[in-house]
């Protein structure tokens, strides 16, 4: 299928999603007219909208514009994520529409270009917009479509016609990823996660494998250091290794904090680089800065621009973003929503910030997901010093009995836990200085972050 063929209008069933905009904004860019469905307002809606594109609230049939009505020219794109029983997604379904999953979409624009593809059950957004803007900032270039509002660049979709290079993200979620032909995959993690699609780990991996079976035949697969599957892969892909510190393909030596940013040398199979700057703060983001790095060297980007490049990047909205950076109070809010990514995240905090104390404040993501690792993210939150938890934010699912907070809660031991929910979270956050506070989670606290911004702003003068 050719996307450009016959396709004037594309309806997005979920288009506020981040993954969702990035693909609106490309057929907006190809001047395409571009509407579709979101559940509630975001900050990204009100983007889109502000772009030129339409957004209704409600899934009624009787909301879908004439011009987006006739099958024959208009592609209907949709999430996973939407629930079956969506009555616009039922209605073009039944009157004959393309209907097509966001993955399928990526796959079909993509399949002409040179993709580059960010995999990982966590690391996927900081590593492909770090490698984004290293391919920008060098004679390679690249198209990208982003899970992340990039700060250099301030969205999420970036358009290169002349670049034969897409970076993207290869999502996990429904299997989506394995829609996508790369040239050159990078897998930073695999955990267990999304096991309301997957089960067990065990089938997680064996998807990993299957991606990485996609690679085209002389291209390459970088993986993290320490994953450990039996990768199947086509003739003449070429298998590095990454890590932080540890000795591999790519690493890291010589890491030093130097007002408040890390410096340090990489290891590569072509030689050592050195006199890099990691552009933002956390040891987990000098991790991801060598994935990201060893992507463009890879393809083409040289040492000489990946050195200028480097400190310049800015970071991404809601990946370790720290808000206030006052001698007395820190305020960073992230998109942790994992076990092992609050795990490295609050590592991080502590390493920038030794003997000062933390507080938390999480807002859990699904009810299978709080049910399946209830354990681990108590572990994980243990290291604070305080945290409020917030209740479940459901997405895509419906409550299950039995599950909610307090079933991560009760397992945090020695520290203090206050429940708290969306409404009320501000209020409950009274905390002394000196101090560090972390917000995280992928639901809807984004939309408390201002607030809470606010509110330790204020608590900043008291003092």
């Amino acid at each position: 299928m050719n996307l450009a063929d016959n396709i004037k209008q594309v309806w997005f069933i979920g288009i506020g999603g981040i993954g969702m905009s990035a693909v609106a904004r490309y057929f907006h860019l190809k001047g395409m007219r571009v509407a579709g469905y979101d559940r509630t307002p975001s900050v990204i809606t009100d983007a889109i909208e502000s772009e030129g594109m339409e957004v209704c609230f409600s899934d009624g049939v009787e909301l879908i514009g004439d011009d987006f009505r006739d099958g024959s020219t208009t592609l209907v794109v949709f999430t996973p994520a939407v629930e079956a029983s969506h009555r616009q997604l039922i209605w073009f379904r039944e009157h004959g529409f393309t209907v097509l999953k966001r993955s399928e979409v990526l796959g079909l624009i993509t399949q002409n270009s040179t993709a580059v593809c960010v995999a990982g059950t966590h690391g996927k957004t900081t590593i492909s917009t770090m490698a984004t803007h290293l391919f920008r900032q060098s004679g390679v270039g690249c198209t990208a479509f982003l899970g992340g509002i990039s700060r250099n660049y301030r969205t999420n979709f970036l358009w290169d016609e002349k670049s034969p290079f897409t970076i993207l993200e290869a999502d996990e979620f429904d299997r989506s990823f394995l829609r996508l032909t790369p040239q050159t995959a990078i897998v930073s993690a695999i955990d267990a996660d999304h096991l309301d699609i997957y089960g067990n780990k065990d089938e997680v991996e064996k998807a990993f494998v299957e991606f990485g079976n996609r690679i085209a035949e002389n291209g390459n697969l970088l993986i993290k250091k320490g994953i450990d599957v039996n990768w199947k892969l086509n003739n003449g892909v070429r298998m590095f290794t990454y890590s932080l510190n540890q000795t591999a393909d790519f690493y890291a030596k010589d890491v030093q904090l130097q007002n408040g940013r890390y410096c340090f040398n990489m290891v590569t199979p072509f030689g050592e680089i050195e006199g890099l700057t990691c552009g933002i703060p956390g040891l987990v983001n000098v991790e991801n800065a060598i994935g990201a790095m060893a992507l463009a060297l890879l393809n083409g980007v040289d040492e000489e621009e990946i050195r200028k490049a480097l400190p310049t990047f800015t970071g991404i909205a809601r990946r370790f973003d720290v808000l206030i950076n006052q001698p007395q109070l820190v305020y960073i809010d992230d998109y942790a929503h994992h076990p092992e990514e609050i795990r490295a995240t609050l590592s991080s905090v502590k390493n920038l910030y030794p003997g000062v104390p933390v507080t938390g404040i999480f807002q859990p993501h699904l009810f299978t997901r709080t049910r399946d690792f209830a354990e681990e993210f108590a572990a994980s939150l243990s290291v604070l010093d305080e945290v409020l938890l917030m209740d479940i934010y459901p997405a895509r699912e419906n409550p299950i009995e039995g599950v909610d907070s307090q079933m991560i809660g009760e397992k945090i031991k020695n520290i203090s836990v206050i429940y708290c929910n969306r409404t009320d979270v501000v209020e409950k956050l009274n905390i002394t200085t000196p101090r560090v506070v972390i917000s995280m989670g992928a639901g809807d606290i984004d939309r408390e972050v201002n607030r809470l911004k606010d509110k330790i702003e204020q608590l900043i003068k008291q003092k």
